[in-house]
């Protein structure tokens, strides 16, 4: 067993956290952690919240509050946001607390007393109207390297590059909008200079970091490292240890990095083991690893290294795998720019479990990448819920219902463990270099190969034929079960351990380890009863989305009730305006990568343009020229800029167990615009998309002449769509033969029709 040190970027406690923070430093840590307590590691992992700085005093002037009672509102805010996500830290701390204090504070008079810190007259920017020097980012104005605008005054997003005061083009303070001066004020500097070369050697062999940290730190190497000033003129903050410096701060930069450090002394004085930290900091064989945003890498890759050197005897970072921004539209997700959406907000609607997938299969982890409620909608339902989702239930569902235990084992095992044993070294060897993205495609993989398993051994026909061999791949299907279980549990750890749980194994996931996932299932054992464990997701789009979270969100659950209910037979179906097309066009969207454009033929003078998610499901030529059924009188939406006139109604049996998504279609070559109203006189009225879901439509397979207790007519195609109403089933269709039907497969009876 190894000890593992993972430290982690520190919130600013001035708002609540956003994805912007989850994506970029807060979900990858515990990932890793997770990953590393699967495998029998001893992990001190440690974050917290950054609570000084102005930006904290001019927020809590605005809102009547002291700062120290500002800061500690959202530190816990932003504790519980994280806890709720299934974060785990064994301390996340915040940096106004006596330890902190105390830390930092023998850190700058060790540093001091060697000569590495010194006081110096320096330039300042100060505001006449507001009378107060200006902290660096209260000043904006135009990089001189980049030229990007509104780039802050000690770095610039965008380039990397850092400033002193007076180097940034055009200033203005961010509080009146007036242009600064520069004015000079006495302040404490950190001899970085001096570390120069030790800098060098240490970076030298640094070739696994990632490339964004290495291009950043060596531009700081080879553009000269220069003395930073680490005071700062304000109250609030960590006082300097020395007699005639009190109305100056130890600035914020300098003292959240000890953070890391007196969070560690912190836990370990928790937990009655005051020399704890000792074995993660000073042991040269345990590794540390920086969980960090792109903009934070000099000071962790150049600054806290030599603030480390300087102290002597600690341990320095091992990996810097800083992400890089989580895009909205293009702009990144900040708290103080605005446009942020934040985590307690985001938890009202969707479970943690479906964030946290999304944002591990779209972590901007080497590159930026761009959050969209579409897309989140598109791989929530159509990789988590359809894939991995799917499979768990389908396999524990029918195994319990048929078997009640787990079934012995028999042939096909070996063809199982093999599959497994592949996915575990790829994803071994993703997980341990913190390549997390693929590493939650391998665990897809998995998925999905278990899905065509279990399709191609057919268990259904199997249990009426041959039930041991039913239960022998029911087992080898289980065993797939139990390893995606322990190797999904890092990302998705509550859903696994309800998996987990419905196997019948008590204890959790981290007791059981990664080894486990060979271990053979104790047959015989009690299976739970399983339900699913991931809801799909439906966003209204109406209107195309903001940057907030979509105010209107509906959670799919299971014989879910309409909050409107027909108020006769069939009357919420007869406000449906239901008309056959054939596809014309497909086209990809160009601002939604899961997303097609359709033109589609329905009789009328021009094509209907529809926008629709199933591009993961069926390909353009599968799509091009296929029958299909529109409703044509749902409201006009926008999918990101693009119009939508109609949706598609298809076959969702996935919640019941079944395996994809299937487009309905016309049992007879009827003309283009031919209207499903069995017969009916139907309105043709604009409704909104919630009536739909006030409509029971059901598929099914014709057996003797009835269809789920339903009788139906002699030409009525073996499959076959029902609208209910009460006790009635009435097919689906156009009255004159035609009826609504779907391409034959393997799918659940009495499948929904969305």
């Amino acid at each position: 067993m190894s000890k593992v040190c993972i430290c982690v970027a520190w919130p600013y406690s001035n708002g609540p956290i956003h994805l912007g923070h989850l994506a970029g430093s807060l979900l990858p840590p515990d990932i890793f952690s997770r990953y590393n307590r699967l495998i029998g590691n001893e992990v001190l992992m440690v974050s917290g919240s950054d609570q000084h700085g102005t930006p904290i005093t001019v927020s809590a002037e605005k809102h009547g509050m002291t700062p120290e009672a500002y800061a500690d509102k959202y530190h816990e805010i932003n504790k519980k946001a994280i806890e709720d996500m299934g974060i785990e830290f064994s301390l996340f701390n915040k940096t106004h607390c006596p330890t902190h204090f105390e830390v930092v504070q023998k850190i700058f008079t060790d540093l001091k007393d060697r000569g590495y810190i010194y006081p110096k007259e320096t330039n300042q920017y100060y505001c006449p109207k507001c009378q107060r020097f200006l902290p660096d980012r209260y000043v904006e104005g135009v990089c001189p390297k980049c030229g990007a605008e509104k780039t802050r005054s000690d770095q610039c997003d965008n380039c990397g590059t850092t400033f002193e005061p007076g180097d940034l083009l055009e200033p203005y303070c961010t509080l009146c909008g007036s242009t600064p001066e520069i004015r000079p004020t006495e302040h404490f500097f950190l001899k970085l200079s001096a570390f120069t070369d030790r800098l060098k050697e240490y970076v030298a062999d640094k070739d696994y970091w990632r490339s964004n940290v290495k291009t950043f730190t060596k531009n700081w190497i080879d553009e000269g490292i220069h003395d930073r000033a680490i005071t700062r003129d304000m109250s609030w903050g960590v006082p300097i240890p020395v007699e005639g410096w009190e109305d100056k701060v130890i600035y914020v930069w300098f003292e959240a990095d000890i953070g890391y450090l007196s969070a560690s002394v912190e836990y370990s004085r928790m937990i009655g083991k005051p020399d704890y930290w000792e074995a993660f900091w000073k042991d040269p064989e345990v590794k540390s690893y920086y969980f960090i945003g792109k903009d934070n890498i000099p000071f962790h890759s150049i600054i806290w290294p030599s603030i480390l050197m300087g102290e002597g005897g600690l341990n320095l970072p091992y990996d810097i795998p800083a992400n890089e921004y989580l895009m909205f539209s293009g702009g990144k997700l900040s708290k103080s720019r605005g446009g942020a959406i934040d985590v307690p907000s985001v938890l009202k609607s969707f479970d943690a479990d479906q964030v946290r997938y999304y944002l591990s299969v779209n972590m901007p982890d080497t590159h930026d990448s761009d959050f969209t409620w579409e897309d989140f909608e598109t791989k929530v339902n159509n990789e988590l819920v359809a894939a991995l989702g799917n499979y768990y239930h389908r396999c524990l569902s029918f195994t319990k219902k048929n078997f009640g235990t787990i079934p012995e084992a028999g042939e096909g095992l070996e063809e199982v463990r093999a599959e497994i044993e592949k996915a575990l070294d790829e994803y071994r060897e993703c997980l341990s270099h913190c390549d997390f993205k693929k590493g939650i495609k391998v665990v897809m993989e998995l998925a999905r190969f278990g899905n065509r398993f279990f399709d191609a051994a057919k268990p259904w026909a199997l249990v009426k034929e041959d039930r041991d061999r039913c239960g022998q791949v029911l087992n080898s299907n289980l065993m797939l079960v139990k390893a995606l279980s322990i190797m999904a549990w890092p990302f998705m750890p509550r859903s696994s351990e309800r998996i987990w749980g419905f196997l019948g194994f008590d204890g959790g996931l981290e007791q059981a380890g990664l080894d486990a996932v060979f271990e053979p299932l104790p047959v015989g054992q009690e299976l739970r009863e399983p339900v699913p464990v991931y809801r799909k997701v439906e966003l209204k789009m109406e209107e195309e989305k903001t940057q907030e979270a979509p105010k209107e969100v509906k959670q799919e659950k299971k014989q879910e009730k309409p909050a409107e209910a027909p108020t006769g037979p069939f009357a919420a179906y007869r406000k449906m305006d239901i008309r056959v097309g054939t596809v014309i066009s497909v086209e990809d969207h160009p601002d939604a990568e899961k997303l097609y454009i359709l033109k589609i033929d329905m009789g009328e003078e021009q094509p209907r343009q529809i926008v629709t998610n199933l591009k993961t499901v069926y390909s353009r030529d599968q799509m091009l020229n296929r029958r299909l059924l529109v409703i044509a009188n749902i409201k006009p939406g926008k999918f990101r800029g693009v119009k939508s006139d109609g949706m598609l109604m298809a076959l969702d049996d996935e919640e019941q167990g079944g395996t994809a998504i299937k487009l309905l279609k016309p049992s007879a070559d009827v003309p283009n615009g031919t209207r499903m109203d069995c017969g009916l006189e139907c309105s043709s009225s604009r409704i909104e998309v919630k009536h739909c879901e006030a409509v029971d439509i059901r598929v099914g397979k014709l057996v003797d002449g009835h269809i789920l207790g339903g009788n139906v007519p002699e030409d009525c195609p073996d499959i076959c769509a029902l609208v209910y109403d009460s006790d009635l089933r009435v097919p689906m269709g156009d009255g004159k033969g035609c009826y609504v039907t779907v391409d034959d497969g393997d799918f659940i009876d009495g499948a929904r029709v969305r």
